[in-house]
Parts: C-alpha cells; structure tokens; sequence
C-alpha cells in the first residue's frame, strides 16, 4: 500500500510531515531515554495501512518495527547506529511512498 504523504512523531510530541532521510537521522539521534525513547512514521490520515516505528533500547540499541496491514508479517530489525536505521527506515519507505527523499 503507497501513501502521498507521511509523517514522523515522537513520543515527546514532536511532528514532521513528509521527513527527508536527512531529518529521519536528526530524529532518530535525538532518541534518549529520559522523555522521548520513540518515534513512529506513518502515513498521513486516518487508516493507515502501514507504519514503522524506532525505539532506544535500554542497551543503546536501536529496534525498528515494520507493520504492514495488508497482511504481511511484522519484522523487527536491531541496529547499533543511527545512519543505518535511517537507511533501513528511507529503502523501506520508498516502497510504500513513491516520492520518498533518501
């Protein structure tokens, strides 16, 4: 399922529609383990069909999520540094979004 548009939220309320691949690095580096350990990208509106979502793991770790509600399975992939969850996260959204910025 491909959307026009998507956005990126953080668990501290930050919102940023349609992320270049440079700014999902820049969310995701601002990870931390005080007030804002997530963030999850999605597309725009109501009845999403698909979402990631990237979490700071207590071992400084990073674990990214992939859902896909067209049936398809849930994977979750763990990477050690932030530009390699950034590339994960940038090839698995220009599937979904055809004009995806890498």
């Amino acid at each position: 399922m491909t959307a026009r548009h998507y956005c990126a939220r953080t668990q501290d309320g930050y919102h940023l529609d349609d992320p270049s691949h440079v700014a999902l690095v820049v969310l995701i580096d601002e990870l931390n383990h005080v007030d804002n350990t997530f963030m999850t990208v999605q597309p725009d509106g109501a009845g999403a069909g698909w979402r990631a979502s990237v979490s700071l793991r207590r071992d400084e770790t990073y674990e990214i999520v992939f859902q896909d509600d067209s049936g398809r399975a849930r994977e979750a992939v763990t990477l050690t540094a932030s530009d390699a969850v950034a590339n994960t996260l940038s090839r698995w959204l220009a599937a979904r979004v055809p004009d995806v910025t890498r």
